[in-house]
This record gives C-alpha cells, structure tokens and sequence, in this order.
C-alpha cells in the first residue's frame, strides 16, 4: 500500500481501504467476538442469554417494582420491557463503540509499528463487533414480540435505514476518540462519563413526552434522541419514518464521519512516536 495514500482524507481512499481490507475487517470481528466468550462453557450462547436476560430484569424491575408504563402506549408490562429494551440496543451500540475507542490503537500498539497495516479499519471492527451483538440482541428481542404480541408492524423493516446515519456518526466519533486517546490519555475517562450521562439525557428510560414541554428542546441535543424515536416508531408503533429529519441526520452523519476520518489520517503519523 502506498504510504501517501493511507494517508490521504478522502472518502474515496477509505472506501478503497474498506473494500481492499474486507477479509481482514471480517476476520477481526470474528476474532473479537469469538474471543470475547473463548474458554467459558457456553461459548457464543452468551451472547444470546445475556440479552435474554437483561430484558427479563429490566421487565421485573421497571414494572413490577416501580409500577412504570411507557406514556402512550398500553398498560402491558412487557410492552414497557419491549419498549425500553428498544431504547438500549441502540444505546449499546454507541456505548460500545465510543467506550472502546480511546484505546483502540493503544491497545494495538504492534498494529502501529506495520506500516502495511490498515489502521483505520480498527473502529471498522469494533463497530462489527457492536453491530454483532445489536443483531443477537434484535432476535431476542424479536422473539420475546412474537410471543407476546404476534407479527411485529411491516415498518420494522426500516430499521436498517433508521440506524444508517447513526452507524456513521458513531464511526466518525470512533476515528477521533481512537486518535486523540493516543495523545490524551484522560480521554477514555471522560468519555464513560459522557456516555453515561446520555443514556439519562435521551429518551431510553423514559420518552420525550414525559418531559414539561420548556425542557424537551435540550433532549433534542443528544445524539442518541432522534434514532431512538425512530427505531421505537418503526419497531413497536408502526409509525413511519421522519424522512426529512432523516435525510438532515445523515448528511451531518456523514460529515462527521469524513471529519472524525480525516482527523484520524492526519493525526496517525504520529502514533508510533507517542506510543
């Protein structure tokens, strides 16, 4: 590879990089999410049982033990399970991506010292892994809709679309984070504040509606809030998309994205010096 070209900021020079590194993108993820249940009994089967379990407790907790219903929607306690489990699958992906991103290149130092290795692929594989844990966490939930409540609405298969602009603002926030983590170290702290504190500033344990109106303009703010209406919207209510606000999303998604790309190609020649 030419060592000007891995450098370059355009667009077109990660989609070359992407389609170049497919197997090795594909390998990676496998390795992570293999390697993440190796050694204990159940293997892979975690990562289905995990889900299962979490919704099991957030529907005893929330409607069993605080008596919650989600406004608008019925008095059914697993709707309100269902409802709030949609609410964090998107969460997790984001949460996932950008808690791991700050040490993403320190923790791949050996990777930093080949200068044939693909650097920018690794938020690539880490958003693999997300997305392969969001997909087991979506059939569980799936499952649990079908029991419950029979065929999901037609609208769920918007989904990908919905999620479209939010995967890649979450890769271009991973490029950045991966970056400035090797020259701040502080910052993998900071960000699990962060992500922390929007999990209560978005609309996951609660929607917007639940709010006094003067306050529901600064829920707008967080990153998380439009896709989690609408992943809500086409999963359980039926609701079609918000295609304007979707079709603005993603082209400031994808502006973040080339931003958080570039930012991570210009700033990369000095990984080997600092690490």
């Amino acid at each position: 590879m030419n060592p000007h070209a891995a450098k370059s900021i355009s667009p077109f020079t990660l989609y070359q990089s992407l389609k170049t590194n497919r197997n090795l993108i594909y390998s990676l993820v496998k390795r992570e999410v293999v390697g993440r249940y190796r050694g204990s009994v159940m293997g892979l089967l975690w990562s289905f049982f995990n889900p299962v379990l979490m919704l099991a407790v957030y529907t005893f907790v929330f409607s069993m033990v605080f008596k919650a219903r989600w406004v608008g929607g019925s008095e059914s306690k697993t709707e309100f399970a269902l409802v709030l489990f949609a609410g964090l699958m998107v969460f997790n992906l984001f949460s996932e991506c950008v808690n791991r991103a700050p040490g993403l290149i320190l923790g791949n130092v050996n990777y930093v010292k080949k200068v044939v290795f693909p650097l920018e692929i690794l938020p690539v594989v880490a958003l693999g892994s997300a997305a392969f844990h969001l997909l087991v966490s979506l059939i569980v939930w799936l499952i649990f809709y079908l029991i419950f409540f029979g065929v999901p609405q037609v609208t769920i298969l918007l989904l990908p679309l919905v999620l479209l602009p939010f995967v890649l603002m979450t890769l271009g926030l991973s490029w950045l984070l991966a970056s400035l983590g090797v020259y701040l170290r502080d910052v993998s702290q900071i960000i699990g504040l962060v992500t922390t504190v929007l999990m209560f500033l978005s609309p996951i344990f609660y929607p917007i509606v639940a709010l006094p109106e003067k306050y529901r303009p600064f829920m707008q703010i967080s990153p998380l809030t439009f896709v989690v209406e609408q992943a809500r919207d086409v999963m359980i209510w039926g609701n079609d998309m918000d295609w304007r606000l979707w079709a603005f999303y993603l082209l400031l998604s994808s502006l973040i994205a080339w931003l958080g790309f570039a930012w991570f190609q210009k700033t990369r020649k000095g990984f080997a010096d600092v690490l």
